[in-house]
């Protein structure tokens, strides 16, 4: 066991990160875990957040909260689905988010059977209590 668990602890969440990076994402979610909890358990929460954020990228939720909604989306639909609910249209979404149009839509298109739903309007109002 490692004297100092912080700096292993960092060092398995960039080594899951490289791994992610790279499209090894069954590896990487391995150190990943470990860092998280190590972070957990040494209360660290930002470093904590941080890990959470490289195992929702492959797919993979937080233990410590439940799951949501919000929590079904990666974090580009989580901004795009958020923009929508606002009511700006794909155009104005693709402004903000330098995308096009077309990306938006395709990525609305992902979303919205994720939510069990099939309009911005009901977008609306199932993620307003966020």
């Amino acid at each position: 066991m490692s004297r100092a668990p912080f700096a292993r602890a960092r060092l398995m969440l960039a080594y899951g990160g490289w791994l992610r990076r790279r499209r090894r994402v069954m590896e990487a979610r391995t150190p990943l875990r470990i860092a998280r909890d190590s972070f957990a358990a040494l209360g660290v929460e930002s470093w904590c957040e941080r890990a959470r954020q490289e195992l929702r990228s492959p797919g993979e939720g937080s233990k410590s909260q439940s799951r949501t909604d919000w929590d079904l989306l990666t974090p580009q639909e989580l901004q795009i689905a958020q923009l929508a609910a606002e009511g700006l249209s794909n155009k104005e979404i693709g402004q903000q988010l330098y995308l096009s149009p077309r990306t938006i839509g395709a990525h609305l298109y992902r979303i919205f059977p994720k939510l069990g739903i099939t309009s911005c309007g009901q977008l609306r109002e199932r993620l307003s209590v966020h």
